[in-house]
């Protein structure tokens, strides 16, 4: 059994490249990099050279970069940070409907403290209008979060025009660029934005380090507290290990160029599903404004789980469950507006840097007889 992976928006392997510092790092860099003695000074180094990659990646100053555990630390970060911060009686906080896990949860347990969150809808592609947006702002709003691409659908949100709407009222704006980040750019002065988080194992990194962009004069109280670390806004010893993948990651992710033939393997997946499935299987998203690697479809009349389960040793994910004979889409194609007789076929595909057209062939190849069998000319053994 062949396997191939089209998972990558869940996790990506981690590149030879960042293997290699990071074995570096556990040879040569064992001190503590607050440390002031011989010791300390190579992973002192090392997080620094680390701090500087992840910033010019993001075209910013290497202090606007806080290290963090990953993707779902950082935007607890930004989300709690602001608020702890706010001097303000009332406490608003903006946000959409079709945001990761971990910006929906940390807003749910700010609610339980008092803040008041709006949740903006989104369109049939997954897409926020910035007018909702312009229209929600209140004087009392203290944030407002936007993810900059959806991990399931892959649809790109306007994050420009949003946060050229929301500085108009001096509001901090936070992305969650988890899944953007060394897919598409993500300069945080073209976003326009105060926040930005990033997730290393998006990112060909390791599991258990990430980063938060934090604009120079935007306030936060730290999640973690104790000694001074990451300029205060987040103490424990920094991970010089941890450290130099993600900043080996994003020195790698600065070439955007391999994103194009991913790009052109994802169009070609796709056509080779309709010239199967017909009618049978529809787009999730936008045709164009969506990540090159992303590809959610629905195939009409069967559940997605089911899908998967015909292709032997392919690593996809569904976009809904089934519970006792009913379906449950996921928040993101409910938020769609995405019928339960439609979404239970969905199935998210995500190609990364190692995928092979040859992989792409076999999977079409696969799907010819799930079609078939559609059909009822073929019954599969």
């Amino acid at each position: 059994m062949q396997q191939i992976y089209l998972d990558y928006n869940a996790s990506t392997p981690i590149a030879p490249e960042v293997a290699r510092v990071m074995d570096a790092a556990m040879q040569d860099a064992f001190g503590n990099p607050s440390s002031l003695h011989w010791a300390g000074a190579p992973a002192k180094e090392i997080v620094e050279a680390a701090r500087k990659h992840v910033a010019s990646l993001l075209g910013a100053s290497p202090q606007e970069i806080v290290f963090t555990s990953g993707g779902s630390e950082a935007n607890n970060l930004a989300l709690k940070g602001v608020f702890f911060a706010s001097k303000r009686a009332k406490r608003h906080i903006i946000t959409t409907q079709v945001e990761h896990p971990a910006i929906v949860a940390p807003c749910r347990f700010l609610e339980r403290l008092g803040a008041e969150i709006t949740w903006l809808p989104v369109d049939a592609t997954g897409q926020v209008d910035p007018g909702d947006l312009a229209r929600a702002i209140r004087d009392d709003t203290i944030l407002v979060s936007i993810m900059h691409a959806n991990n399931e659908v892959g649809t790109v949100q306007p994050i420009a025009q949003c946060a050229a709407i929301v500085r108009e009222r001096s509001v901090p704006f936070h992305t969650d660029a988890a899944q953007s980040v060394g897919k598409i750019p993500t300069r945080v002065d073209d976003l326009g934005v105060d926040l930005l988080t990033i997730a290393g194992h998006k990112l060909y990194a390791p599991k258990g380090v990430g980063a938060l962009y934090v604009r120079k004069g935007i306030d936060l109280e730290p999640l973690v507290h104790g000694a001074g670390h990451e300029g205060g806004r987040r103490a424990g010893t920094e991970s010089a290990v941890l450290a130099a993948a993600l900043g080996e990651a994003c020195r790698l992710a600065a070439d955007l160029s391999p994103m194009e033939r991913v790009r052109t393997l994802r169009d070609r997946f796709w056509h080779g599903l309709q010239e199967r499935f017909g009618d049978r299987v529809v787009l999730n998203g936008p045709p164009e404004n969506r990540l090159p690697n992303t590809l959610s479809v629905c195939f009409i009349g069967r559940i997605g789980a089911d899908v998967l389960s015909t292709l032997d040793g392919v690593a996809a994910s569904t976009g809904s469950a089934c519970h006792s004979g009913r379906v449950e889409l996921s928040s993101v194609l409910e938020a769609m507006a995405i019928p339960p007789e439609t979404g239970m076929g969905a199935v998210r595909f995500s190609l990364g840097r190692g995928t092979t057209s040859q992989e792409i062939d076999a999977v079409l190849k696969d799907f010819t007889n799930v079609a078939a069998d559609d059909r009822g000319e073929v019954k599969r053994a």
